[in-house]
């Protein structure tokens, strides 16, 4: 009859039991060495899984591509679109003709360097004969970059009149030639009727003299709002630059005498009308 430990020895174990031969007659240090080598095989034996950190760097890796993606195709279509509104849908890749200045290096160079001061002397040596230099005019005392244009600022140019100085008074009277200077005296006269003193008589003098001041100041408006035009065209310009002032001299216009109107402008001046009647056709 078996002993009680031989029964105990046959009793079935679990699973892991049988993996794992169990000497009666070991050590317990051989018994712990046994145990160890078969743990090992277990936990080998079993799926190696990625760790959470592996896991959350390759989606972080995929997610950061996708957001350059997202940024680039943002900004290349925000660059497209940008353009065309620039442009005028000219281009919607900044292939434009005439980029507006803001686009222009000379003036960003400009921006940074600051404004430059020239006597009227100075200015005229930027009149475009001289290749090396810039072409420059002034309109109101404030200086401009045309070099942009030298077919029609530069020798030859149909506007050349106007490089190198100061034509203000030109740019309302039209006399190009005779009037490259910036004083405006006296240019009102222009817009001012002729005395006549066959149509004066319809007016008491009282009458007469304020007509006249009547005239006066919308004479003068009207050479601020021709000269106006024109600076607001250089101001407001995508081809041309402003790159500073003309040194006014001291006490200028000083005493010198006042221009006489140029004959092109004196010629359209006519009388007055009588009050009530018109200009009938012939």
């Amino acid at each position: 009859m078996a002993s009680a430990a031989e029964v105990r020895r046959r009793k079935p174990t679990t699973e892991t039991e049988d993996e794992i031969p169990v000497a009666a007659s070991a050590s317990s240090s051989e018994a712990e060495e046994i145990i160890s080598d078969a743990a090992k095989k277990l936990v080998a034996a079993k799926p190696k899984k990625k760790s959470k950190k592996v896991e959350e760097d390759e989606y972080d890796r995929w997610d950061i591509a996708l957001d350059i993606v997202r940024v680039v195709t943002f900004l290349f279509f925000a660059s497209c679109g940008l353009s065309y509104l620039v442009s005028g849908g000219e281009s919607f890749f900044w292939g434009m003709s005439d980029p507006p200045k803001v686009l222009k290096v000379d003036w960003w160079k400009a921006q940074f360097k600051g404004p430059i001061y020239l006597t009227p002397a100075e200015l005229s040596l930027y009149d475009g004969t001289d290749p090396t230099k810039p072409i420059y005019l002034a309109i109101n005392w404030t200086i401009y970059d045309v070099s942009a244009n030298p077919r029609t600022y530069g020798p030859g140019g149909s506007y050349h009149y106007f490089a190198g100085c100061d034509a203000a008074r030109a740019y309302v009277t039209g006399c190009f030639a005779e009037d490259r200077t910036p004083d405006m005296r006296g240019v009102e006269e222009m817009y001012l009727p002729l005395d006549d003193p066959e149509v004066d008589r319809h007016w008491s003098r009282a009458e007469l003299k304020a007509l006249k001041t009547k005239e006066r100041e919308d004479a003068l408006k009207k050479v601020h709002d021709g000269l106006k035009h024109w600076v607001d065209f250089f101001a407001n310009s995508p081809k041309y630059n402003k790159v500073g002032y003309v040194k006014k001299p001291k006490d200028w216009p000083g005493m010198e005498p006042m221009r006489p109107l140029c004959e092109s402008a004196a010629k359209n001046r006519k009388a007055r009308k009588v009050p009530g009647k018109e200009d009938k056709p012939e």
